[in-house]
């Protein structure tokens, strides 16, 4: 069981303790970048994540292979073309691999957004709670 909001790693790319939103409204699973480049070959994606907005801003430049290209209708209705990457992804100290989409999340509160793909067979979200497995950061921390 985990809650509506959970912090997450993304231990491949060494980023640690990322709010995340469980979404089970959407398919795919997203994460805030900006600067996305694919490589020459176009095999690749080169990118940046900004590990918490309202916090540090600590940005962290990560390369990886492109799994796919696809279209995906935003929360507001648009279709857009996204790359999709795979990664190990951490939540509630389970660790599994899983898609994850590029996209500009700068306006919303949660740096990631874990989809149904990713939660499916693995979590039951309690909408009700935030936070099961760990508190919010501090900026101490």
């Amino acid at each position: 069981m985990i809650g509506w909001r959970e912090r997450v790693s993304l231990p491949d790319w060494g980023l640690f303790d990322l709010r995340a939103k469980a979404d089970t409204g959407a398919r795919s699973s997203a994460l805030d970048v900006s600067s996305i480049e694919e490589t020459d070959d176009g095999r690749k994606v080169r990118f940046t994540v900004i590990a918490d907005r309202a916090g540090d801003g600590v940005e962290k430049v990560v390369e990886a292979p492109i799994v796919r290209h696809t279209h995906v209708r935003s929360s507001f209705g648009r279709r857009a073309r996204r790359i999709f990457v795979r990664t190990r992804v951490v939540v509630a100290g389970r660790e599994f691999v899983t898609e994850i989409g590029l996209v500009d999340r700068s306006k919303m509160l949660c740096r990631m957004l874990l989809g149904r793909r990713s939660l499916q067979g693995r979590f039951l979200v309690d909408s009700r709670s935030t936070y099961l497995h760990g508190r919010r950061r501090t900026r101490e921390r």
